[in-house]
This record gives C-alpha cells, sequence and structure tokens, in this order.
C-alpha cells in the first residue's frame, strides 16, 4: 500500500496578498501606473504646466510681441487689474450671469427629471430629447439663438409681438437684455446634463418608498419634500457646485452672440482676459486677472461645499 504525500505548492503561482496591521489586503498593481500614465502625461503637459506659466508669467510683463517672461513686475499686474473699472464690470457681467442661470437650470432640471421619471412610457424619448442640445457644440447652439433673436425674422419676434412686446433692435442688441438672452440660450443648451444627474438619482430610490408614503395618505408634494428632496442632497449640491462653476467660466456664448457688445455690457471675465492677452498683448497682466478669476472661483467653490455640508449634517443630527 502505498501513500502519496500533498503535492508542494507550484514556484509559479503568485503569492497571496498580505494583509496590512488595519486589516486592508495590499495588492502591488504596477499594470495600474501603466494604464494612467497616458492620462497622467496629458493632464501634466497641458493642465498642471499652463496653470504653472500662467501663475509664474502674472508676476512679469509676458508679452506676447518677445519672446521669454519679460521683465519682472512682482504685484503690480494684480494691482492694476484690481484697480481697473473693466475689470469689476467683467467680473459683475460674469456673477450676473450666473445668478440668471443657476437657479433655473437647478430647478427646471430638477422637475423635469421628476415629471419623466413619472412617466410611465416614453422616457427614452425625454431623456433623449433634454440631453440632445447638450451633445452640440457652442457655435451651433450660438448660431441657433442669435437667428431665434434676430429682431425681424427671427422665432423670437413673434411671440414677443404676441405678449405685446416691442422687439426693437432685438434682445441681443439692447443692453439691459442682451445677457438675459445669452442666458436663455444657456439654459436651453445646457439643462440636459443636470436633468440626467438628477434622472439618475431618481432612480435610485426605492419605489417602496414612495409606496408605503403614499399608503400613509402622503401627497406627491409631500413625498416630494419629505423623500425626494432629503435623498437628493447630495445630487443637489454637485449639480449647484458644478453649475456654479461651469458660469463662472462662461466664454463661449458672449464671444459668439454679441462678442463682449452692445458697448461692454454683457463684456465676462474670461473675455477681458482674452482681450488683454491677444489684443493688447499683454500676457503677464491677462495672467494675473487669470489667477484672480481663479481664486474667486475657489472660494465660492469652498464656501458651496461648506454650506452643503452644514446643512446635511444638521438634517442628519434632526
Amino acid at each position: 500500500m502505498t501513500t502519496m504525500s500533498p503535492a508542494a505548492p507550484s514556484a509559479s503561482r503568485a503569492p497571496a496578498p498580505r494583509p496590512s496591521p488595519g486589516g486592508k489586503v495590499q495588492r502591488r498593481t504596477p499594470q495600474a501606473w501603466l494604464f494612467l500614465a497616458p492620462f497622467a502625461v496629458v493632464y501634466l503637459v497641458f493642465m498642471v504646466g499652463p496653470m504653472v506659466w500662467m501663475f509664474v508669467a502674472s508676476f512679469f510683463n509676458t508679452s506676447t510681441v518677445h519672446s521669454g517672461l519679460g521683465s519682472f513686475a512682482g504685484f503690480d499686474n494684480y494691482l492694476e487689474m484690481l484697480t481697473r473699472d473693466d475689470f469689476w464690470s467683467s467680473l459683475w457681467h460674469t456673477l450676473q450671469f450666473t445668478l440668471y442661470t443657476v437657479p433655473p437650470l437647478v430647478v427646471l432640471s430638477f422637475v423635469l427629471a421628476v415629471l419623466t421619471n413619472r412617466a410611465q412610457r416614453g422616457q427614452w424619448f425625454f431623456r433623449l430629447a433634454f440631453f440632445l442640445p447638450f451633445i452640440l457644440p457652442s457655435a451651433t447652439i450660438s448660431l441657433i439663438w442669435a437667428f431665434i433673436f434676430t429682431p425681424s425674422s427671427g422665432l423670437w419676434s413673434l411671440p414677443a409681438t404676441l405678449l405685446g412686446l416691442e422687439p426693437g433692435a432685438g434682445m441681443l442688441s439692447d443692453p439691459a437684455t442682451a445677457m438675459i438672452g445669452i442666458a436663455i440660450a444657456t439654459i436651453w443648451w445646457t439643462i440636459g446634463f443636470n436633468f440626467v444627474l438628477y434622472l439618475a438619482g431618481l432612480q435610485e430610490i426605492p419605489r417602496e418608498l414612495y409606496e408605503a408614503a403614499a399608503v400613509d395618505g402622503a401627497t406627491p408634494w409631500q413625498q416630494i419634500a419629505r423623500i425626494t428632496l432629503p435623498l437628493l442632497r447630495r445630487t443637489t449640491g454637485l449639480v449647484i457646485l458644478l453649475q456654479i462653476i461651469s458660469s463662472l467660466k462662461i466664454f463661449d456664448q458672449v464671444y459668439l452672440m454679441t462678442a463682449g457688445g452692445p458697448g461692454i455690457s454683457t463684456q465676462v471675465s474670461l473675455g477681458l482676459i482674452t482681450n488683454t492677452a491677444f489684443t493688447d498683448n499683454r500676457v503677464g497682466a491677462a495672467s494675473a486677472a487669470s489667477v484672480l478669476l481663479f481664486l474667486i472661483i475657489l472660494v465660492i467653490a469652498i464656501i458651496q461645499q461648506v454650506v452643503s455640508r452644514v446643512g446635511t449634517k444638521r438634517e442628519e443630527a434632526s
């Protein structure tokens, strides 16, 4: 009678990952870094590199008409921008556009997502209809709405006439309404992105919660107020943050629809930065304005995040 000894473990088998002192398994995955390398190189070259160069150039009299950084300017570029009336005017126009677009984009996208989520049939059609404009380039959107706002032949003249409004020179030609026209075009263009975020969040809420609330006699509005809104708090915070940052970086629609006009009534911060760098050939001053705009966006984003977290903690505590 022969006995068989247990087979020795194969030498080719990879060693099992060893648990760390905290109980987590440590895995060495150099392959992951290989997959990340192409994106990391592109990110460093085209994102981090220009940002560093922008910050450095803001302290020099850099220009497009000569090579190099130019002479050292210190904080003169920053002081100049902070004392220029057109810098504060462009900043106010940027904030004005943000106020015109962020509340409607958040509220309307939520309402449309709720209505679409309650539809029994044809949800694919509403998803396509609301998201389709978002995939169009900004040049296409600007041309469409510039045609719509044409005083005599545009589509906007018909409802304006029915409402008893005088088309006049056109919405984009009036300093009082030009920014409103750009905001309307932007809302129509970008509402689909927020709509998809809200719809995805709504579909993660269990149906049983609404059924139990309905059995208890809750009305549809009470279900939205007591179930939908609290469970979508994180989604709402994300939508508001992304929308604020996007609105503060407005440039394409303004440049293509009004070019900052009439006069400078729609001149935004990025428009001022572009004109300073490529029309006045003062890259150093434009870099200083870019750094100031970046700091303003960063502060607003931090404030929004802090307010959102405080509200979340109060909600959890109650």
